[in-house]
């Protein structure tokens, strides 16, 4: 490659080629991205002595002594190089070769010496300890924000005499005087009527209940987006689809950083308690994550290779939903499902360890008090019938149209937020939409009631002792046995469960119709609430509000069922699995079924989801109904458009992720796609000998790109390599600093063998450390198809187009993602970090 003769050559194509596209338009990002603090972007050795390229080609580094001799980055690496900027793709290959070259320089050096060896060990036994450090403190932060978002809630509602810090629950537990007609009362716990005005009777108190609800709810959700936009914007939102996109490889500084982590755990208590229609379980994967990143720097092999970091992240994201859904199996599935880009079979072993460690965390701390790792953990004993798959697949076709409509509701409202003045007002926006769902919710009390609470009464199955409005059936003698009572009576201690197993079907009674009522208003008032709420610049899950609609429409249907079979047990439909005075139909298992099928719905989970649901109930038998809900609704809401509702934000916000899922039957080939085209300027390109330090500078500040092809020379464009902007850059300043004389005409060479230099010229600078002499390439008549798994299964940055070993254009990750968008008959332009 280092024959001068290639210069020889012509080729005649090239002289109308275009310039390469950038990898990432850094100028074109309309975010505000500046808390940078939180992650380094350099080595702490870097960033105490040199300053990162951004004023210019003059950029200098201070406080390091000059050197005379001719530098070789391969023997002296430079702090610095090999890292990447802020709104960049890592190098995949590039960061998994370091690893391995790691990994085989501390096993040979292991054989050595003792102490090497028990460096060896340490190395290998880091990832399991970074395991069990990420667990304990996802859990712990997990425990601590279940607590407060209780307590808080509660607060809106009323105070503890024996002490503010205790909610509703906590509070009533050791008094004397509660009864099972009214387990929630008890002296000890005041509204807010009774503690001012020493009355809960009557107009004035109501007002004065329903006043306070709202002032605190308000107050809640000012402090929550007052937070997030002083200190940490990217706490807003649910962080799923960032996650996503930082996995398959992007760099968004800050956005899993200390700040982020402190204020999103803050915040996230507040939007909760605040009572909008909002659940914490996305988030939770967010704060895991943040835990992750900033654990990494403990560890030299995390910190210095954003590889090896991200296959931490993804374990992080089995922890969130481990925490959020006391769902190990089930987390480990979700980021193996949904969120992962890269997951290689020890991250699926190191993710089941991790979300053990937090569900056994998170198990110690017991936030609820019920030895159970969430609110709405219940179990059912009746077996389901082959007819109730018809109810069942209803409401998957119910869950799937749900969710489609709601994603593109929601896309549009957030797309009107984007293009309008109303995203500038974000505080009014939260301040308005909370006061709204505060105004509406408090009539009804299963709005007013926690998301997880409505979902925990929405699931529970009716026990003698019940006092909720939806167990108010009426009892005769007609459709209970004296042994059931006497079954239930004696089995007490069991728990509601075993009252579920002896109680026949019966009657439905006024209070159920009343109830029956709400849960409708409530139904259509969470449908629509949620569509204006997820997006906000407030921490904002959507699991919880998805799987509360799909729960009041399972636990209507399936009162409606019970109703059926109870009217109607002689009829053809129930007559030979329905006895009269059995327990046939179980409600809450509608609604948990429906809860199920409107969660795929929006979210298009399948595996995990199911996982996650019989985990919840911890019921095997209801396996099938949950898997033949969720493919229904998968299977409907992909009719109307494949894309899940964080796919359809990642679209939204420009992130340059290549979705696996999405499928690809353009006959495109590699030179149709490829920049330069002809109307473009030449390809710019460094050649391997020849340019002056002050041309190579000059190339860099004329051009935004990302990195540059190096040639044996312009004529031939024989390709040598591929090197990074930022590498180049930081190289250029160090040879300044440390190699004595080098000057603007100081030459550059990429080769191996420097020429000798005349002893009055000026000293050269070898950049061959720098240089990747393997990038990939295909040639011009690669189908698209191919290119598009080769960036997808490599996660490359880029890609040089060749024929015959000469060099003709490159395809960057954002050409492919414009020209993807183009065949989806997309504005390409949208592939814009924005």
């Amino acid at each position: 490659m280092d024959n001068v003769g290639y210069c020889n050559d012509n080729y005649e194509s090239l002289q109308n080629a275009a310039s390469d596209d950038e990898l990432v338009d850094i100028a074109g990002a309309t975010l505000d991205f500046s808390f940078t603090e939180d992650v380094p972007p350099l080595d702490p050795e870097y960033s105490s002595g040199y300053d990162i390229y951004t004023n210019g080609v003059n950029g200098h580094v201070s406080g390091i002594s000059g050197n005379a001799k001719l530098m070789d980055l391969l023997d002296e690496p430079v702090p610095g190089v090999g890292t990447y900027e802020d709104f960049n793709t890592i190098d995949w290959v590039r960061e998994k070769s370091k690893d391995r070259d790691r990994h085989r320089e501390i096993t040979s050096k292991s054989k050595q010496s003792t102490t090497a060896l028990v460096d060896s060990i340490t190395d290998a036994f880091s990832g399991w300890l970074l395991m069990v450090l990420i667990g304990l403190m996802s859990g712990a932060l997990a425990g601590g924000i279940d607590i407060l978002a209780y307590w808080l809630t509660d607060l809106k509602e009323g105070v503890c005499l024996n002490g503010f810090w205790f909610d509703h629950e906590h509070c009533c537990w050791g008094s004397n005087k509660t009864t099972f007609q009214e387990m929630d009362k008890c002296p000890e716990w005041n509204s807010w009527a009774e503690l001012f005005a020493g009355s809960s009777e009557g107009a004035a108190a109501y007002v004065l209940n329903y006043m306070m609800f709202m002032l605190w709810a308000l107050l809640f959700a000012f402090l929550a987006v007052i937070l997030v936009r002083a200190f940490a914007p990217y706490a807003c939102g649910s962080g799923i689809p960032e996650i996503k996109t930082i996995l398959s490889g992007f760099i968004i500084r800050g956005y899993l950083g200390k700040w982020t982590l402190i204020i999103k755990t803050v915040t996230l208590v507040l939007a909760v308690s605040s009572g909008l229609s909002l659940g914490k379980e996305g988030p939770l994967v967010h704060v895991a994550c943040c835990c992750a990143n900033i654990l990494c720097h403990l560890f030299t092999k995390y910190r210095k290779n954003e590889a090896k970091r991200r296959e931490v992240l993804s374990a992080a994201a089995a922890v969130g939903v481990s925490v959020a859904f006391g769902a190990p199996i089930g987390g480990v599935l979700f980021s193996l499902e949904e969120v992962s880009y890269y997951f290689p079979l020890k991250t699926l072993w190191r993710s089941f360890f991790a979300a053990l460690v937090a569900a056994f965390t998170l198990r110690s701390i017991n936030p609820f008090g019920n030895s159970r790792l969430v609110l709405f953990y219940v179990e059912f004993h009746t077996p389901w019938h082959m007819v109730e798959l018809v109810p069942f697949v209803l409401l998957g076709v119910f869950g799937g149209i749900w969710g489609a409509l709601f994603i593109k509701a929601n896309i549009a409202w957030c797309r009107l937020r984007k293009n309008t003045r109303l995203g500038r007002f974000p505080v009014l926006e939260v301040l308005v939409v909370t006061g709204v769902t505060a105004l509406l919710s408090f009539p009804n009390s299963y709005t007013r009631m926690s998301g997880s609470e409505l979902i925990s009464e929405l699931f529970n199955d009716c026990s003698l002792m019940d006092s909720s409005q939806l167990c108010g059936y009426v009892n005769s003698p007609d459709n209970r046995s004296d042994s059931a009572l006497f079954s239930a009576f004696s089995d007490r201690a069991s728990g509601p469960a075993v009252f579920s197993n002896t109680l026949p079907d019966r009657p439905a009674g006024p209070e159920v119709y009343t109830a029956l009522w709400q849960l409708a208003l409530a139904l259509i008032f969470k449908m629509l609430i949620t569509v204006v709420t997820f997006g906000m610049k407030v921490p904002s899950g959507l699991f919880i509000p998805s799987m509360a609609v799909g729960a009041i429409a399972g636990r209507l249907l399936g009162v409606g069922m019970e109703q059926m079979a109870l009217n109607h047990h002689d009829s053809a439909i129930f007559k030979s699995w329905c006895s009269p005075g059995a327990d046939c139909i179980t409600p809450g298992l509608y609604a948990m079924v429906g809860a199920a099928a409107c969660l795929g719905g929006v979210t298009r989970m399948t595996i995990s989801l199911v996982v996650i649901m019989f985990e919840l109930t911890g019921g095997l038998e209801y396996i099938v109904p949950l898997m033949a809900a969720t493919m229904t609704s998968k299977w409907v809401a992909d009719a109307f458009g494949r894309e899940g509702i964080y796919e359809a934000h990642i679209r939204l916000n420009g992130y340059p992720f290549l979705e696996p899922k999405e499928e690809y039957g353009s006959k495109a080939l590699a030179q149709d796609v490829m920049r330069p085209r002809r109307s473009d300027p030449p390809l710019a390109v460094l050649t391997q000998e020849g340019m002056s330090v002050g041309e190579v500078e000059a190339m860099v500040a004329d051009t935004e790109y990302s990195g540059f092809p190096v040639v044996v020379c312009q004529d031939s464009q024989r390709l040598v390599g591929f090197v990074q902007r930022r590498d180049l850059v930081i190289s250029l300043d160090n040879a300044r600093q440390r190699q004595e004389g080098v000057v603007s005409t100081s030459q550059v060479f990429f080769t191996e063998h420097v020429p000798p230099q005349p002893p009055s010229g000026t000293p050269s600078v070898k950049l061959r450390g720098i240089l990747d002499l393997s990038p990939f390439t295909v040639t011009d008549h690669t189908p698209m198809e191919i290119t598009v798994d080769i960036f997808r299964k490599l996660g490359l940055r880029q890609c040089l187009v060749t024929h015959n070993g000469r060099l003709l254009g490159i395809i960057t990750k954002k050409d492919v993602l414009k020209h993807m968008a183009q065949m989806a008959n997309r504005d390409p332009d949208s592939i814009l970090f924005n």
